[in-house]
């Protein structure tokens, strides 16, 4: 499984940054975020920033992924779980729009 990590940026060199995530330090393509500056928080996937991040998300992201790894290690309860998927937890879930139109249009016909 490839995941993308949420990573700040320390320093920008060129066409490269300096960013870290959970104390490790990194150096990051920005090819494909060139408006990437110190301080902004990216996506980074295999070295590469795939895109800017805001401070939520980014907090978001690095909290889900501190809960998949508790699970997988066999330490979540649903303490753990509901507050590493916070922004899920009391909600119902929603069809993007293109599935929820199928769905009304299924509906329809049955």
């Amino acid at each position: 499984m490839c995941l993308g990590l949420p990573m700040r940026i320390e320093e920008v060199e060129g066409s490269f940054a300096l960013c870290r995530a959970e104390g490790a330090r990194e150096r990051v393509d920005l090819a494909l975020v060139p408006e990437a500056r110190t301080g902004d928080h990216v996506l980074v996937f295999q070295g590469t920033a795939r895109r800017l991040l805001d401070a939520d998300e980014a907090r978001l992201i690095t909290e889900a992924l501190a809960g998949v790894a508790a699970i997988m290690a066999g330490e979540a309860d649903a303490a753990v779980i509901d507050r590493a998927f916070a922004d899920l937890a009391d909600r119902e879930p929603t069809l993007p729009p293109h599935l929820a139109a199928a769905y009304a249009a299924g509906r329809k016909e049955a």
